[in-house]
């Protein structure tokens, strides 16, 4: 029973991190399960050699969120709230995040980068902001979305 709740635990943890940064990945219970049952292993594996619990769940989170730190959805988010705070005001950026992720041109510009754990900070992801702030403005102009300003 108590592992049943420890993996409730990661379940519910891991959800909730994809609901804010990979909203895509949500619906892949398969890939859900199996993350929070890999991240309860890793969490009992530790205790069992030693570690207190704080270790093993810092030892658990890097598990279950591995390929997960850098978020195609939180940079658009990011790059709506920062760049077009004025036109598009909240709730907005959260609503037209995952409209425009699915859109061919940002799709596009996405895959021109390696997206991975490590590339949030580089240079790559600053050139990968501009971009989308180019992208999106675009966007916005042939699309004639509704802003603030209009």
């Amino acid at each position: 029973m108590r592992q049943k709740k420890e993996l409730s635990y990661f379940l519910l943890k891991l959800e909730e991190y994809l609901n804010d940064y990979h909203p895509e990945k949500l619906q892949d219970k398969a890939f859900t399960n199996a993350r929070a049952e890999e991240a309860l292993t890793v969490y009992l594996e530790a205790i069992e050699q030693g570690h207190d619990h704080l270790q093993a769940e810092e030892l658990a989170s890097e598990t279950m969120f591995r390929g997960l730190h850098f978020s195609a959805n939180d940079t658009v988010r990011t790059v709506l709230e920062n760049e077009f705070e004025a036109e598009l005001p909240e709730p907005l950026p959260e609503k037209l995040a995952p409209i425009l992720l699915g859109s061919q041109a940002v799709k596009e510009v996405m895959q021109k980068y390696d997206l991975n754990d490590e590339f949030d900070g580089t240079s790559e992801y600053e050139l990968l902001y501009t971009e989308l702030t180019g992208t999106i403005a675009l966007l916005i102009e042939e699309n004639k979305l509704p802003t603030v300003d209009a």
